[in-house]
C-alpha cells in the first residue's frame, strides 16, 4: 500500500471538511469521486482497500478496461464523467454505475436503449455548459428545464441532477453559483434530483461553497497522472 496515497486522500477529506463546515454544511453529504484517469486499475484497488467507494473515468474505453480487470469490489461505484458518444453508450452503460455528462436527447435515448429488461435504471445527471462556447460539452443553462423534463420521461434512466466543469476565465464560485440556479429549475421537473457534480483539484472548495454535493477530484489524491503511452 502507498503510504503517500492514504496521505493525500486524508488531506482532501480534511479539506473537504474545512469547505464544507465553513459553508455551515454537513462534510457526511458530499460525495468524494476519486478521478483515476490513466493510473492503472491496481490504483482503483489501493483506494478501495482505504475505504474509497467512487471512482471516475473520463474515457470509456479505460472505464471498460478498469472495471473487467478490477473485478466487483464491495460497494463501489463506477462514474463515467467524460464527454458520452452514442456510438459507446451501450458500453457506458455496461461498465458505469453512473453518467455525469447527459447534454443531448440523443446521448439520453442511447443509454435508456442500451438497457436489458430486468437491470437497474441507470443514474444520470444533465450536464451544464456555463461557457459561452457552444462546442464545449453540456446543455445551455436555457436548455436544463426541456432535456430534464426529456430524460425523466426514459424509464432506463433515473435523473439525479446536474454537473459542470467551471470555466478557466471565470471565478469559479460565480460559475458554480450559474449551475445551482440550473439545478434549482431542474428540481422544479424532478423534485428529488438534487445532485450537483461540480469542484476538482483546483476549486472544489469553491464548489461546496455553492451546493457541490459531487466533487470529482483526481491529482490531489493520486498524484501525478502517468504520461499516456
Amino acid at each position: 500500500m502507498d503510504d503517500q496515497l492514504a496521505e493525500r486522500l486524508a488531506a482532501v477529506d480534511a479539506r473537504i471538511a474545512d469547505a464544507a463546515r465553513a459553508a455551515h454544511r454537513d462534510p457526511a453529504g458530499i460525495t468524494r469521486i476519486v478521478v483515476t484517469k490513466f493510473h492503472p486499475a491496481s490504483l482503483v484497488e489501493e483506494l478501495h482497500a482505504l475505504g474509497v467507494r467512487d471512482v471516475g473515468e473520463n474515457r470509456q474505453q479505460e472505464l471498460t478496461s478498469k472495471r473487467g480487470e478490477v473485478g466487483p469490489l464491495d460497494g463501489l461505484s463506477w462514474h463515467f464523467i467524460g464527454q458520452a458518444q452514442t456510438n459507446k453508450a451501450r458500453a457506458v452503460r455496461e461498465a458505469a454505475s453512473v453518467v455525469h455528462s447527459v447534454d443531448r436527447a440523443r446521448i439520453a435515448d442511447a443509454l435508456n436503449a442500451a438497457g436489458t429488461p430486468g437491470r437497474e435504471v441507470l443514474d444520470v445527471l444533465v450536464q451544464v455548459n456555463l461557457t459561452d462556447d457552444v462546442g464545449r460539452g453540456g446543455v445551455s443553462p436555457d436548455g436544463v428545464v426541456e432535456l430534464a423534463d426529456y430524460v425523466a420521461g426514459l424509464a432506463g434512466l433515473r435523473l439525479r441532477g446536474v454537473m459542470a466543469v467551471a470555466p478557466l476565465d471565470e471565478e469559479p464560485a460565480r460559475a458554480f453559483e450559474r449551475l445551482a440556479e440550473a439545478s434549482a429549475r431542474l428540481r422544479s421537473i424532478v423534485p428529488d434530483s438534487d445532485w450537483i457534480s461540480a469542484g476538482m483539484t483546483a476549486d472544489f472548495p469553491e464548489a461546496i461553497s455553492m451546493g457541490a454535493t459531487h466533487l470529482r477530484i483526481g491529482s490531489a489524491i493520486t498524484g501525478p497522472r502517468p504520461t499516456r503511452g
